[in-house]
């Protein structure tokens, strides 16, 4: 794996850890942030090694949303729709079949809330600050946060964080269950790293059948949920 500009990647014991490298900005998400993250995790899809992935981000902060000093700079509507697509990280995210252990700290802005929320497990340090600000920027969230958002913590508080783009500190987080666990800042990368590799050590057949039964399952009904649950099951065990 090739050195990045915007990225540090690692593999250990079967963990991929992913660390967002651009802390003189607070980690803010570029394009070529975007690019180097697209790249990765096609690596890590193909990688039979990899069993779990971590994603953390170097300095003060885990990530501030998007690089504003690179907004309106695409030729035009059609080109940066078609960049968009052409590297789809959140469809990456939201496909890869190794769970996903997030660790957020400082800042969890915008694109690094949205990147938190296609994650399994999201853990943060005890002060870190959260927020969706784009609708108040006269923007709207374009990876994901107004289905994701709303997955998580339901429609009528995903509004009131979306609309009004409010800060929100880690307590709060938890409360919502944005996140599912909150840490000391100075033992986060340690607790992550130990859920990451806790689940590194399940069978990844298992493992990929349990995601996808939770995942999929999660949108449909229960009579037809369960059915698929079992059939997964099944398959999983070689059935």
């Amino acid at each position: 794996m090739p050195a990045f500009d915007t990225l540090l990647y690692t593999k250990d014991a079967g963990v991929a850890r992913i660390a967002l490298n651009r802390p003189r900005v607070r980690n803010a998400f570029n394009l070529q942030m975007r690019d180097d993250f697209a790249e990765v995790l096609s690596a890590v899809a193909d990688d039979p090694e990899v069993r779990a992935v971590m994603i953390t981000g170097e300095g003060r902060a885990f990530c501030a949303g998007a690089d504003l000093t690179e907004f309106g700079t695409a030729p035009s509507l059609v080109k940066a729709r078609e960049v968009r697509w052409e590297r789809d990280v959140w469809g990456q995210l939201r496909s890869l079949s190794r769970p996903i252990v997030t660790a957020v700290h400082g800042y969890c802005i915008g694109s690094g809330l949205e990147i938190a929320l296609f994650s399994d497990i999201r853990i943060a340090a005890a002060g870190t600050v959260f927020a969706m600000p784009e609708v108040q920027l006269g923007m709207i969230p374009a990876a994901g946060g107004t289905q994701t958002l709303a997955r998580s913590v339901g429609p009528a508080v995903a509004l009131d964080l979306l609309l009004t783009g409010r800060r929100f500190d880690a307590k709060e987080a938890l409360r919502l269950r944005l996140i599912t666990r909150m840490v000391p800042e100075e033992s986060l990368v340690a607790t992550a790293g130990q859920v990451a590799h806790l689940l590194a050590q399940v069978d990844p057949n298992r493992m990929a059948g349990a995601l996808d039964a939770l995942k999929l399952g999660v949108d449909l009904g229960l009579d037809q949920a369960l059915p698929r649950e079992a059939r997964i099951a099944e398959l999983a065990l070689g059935q």
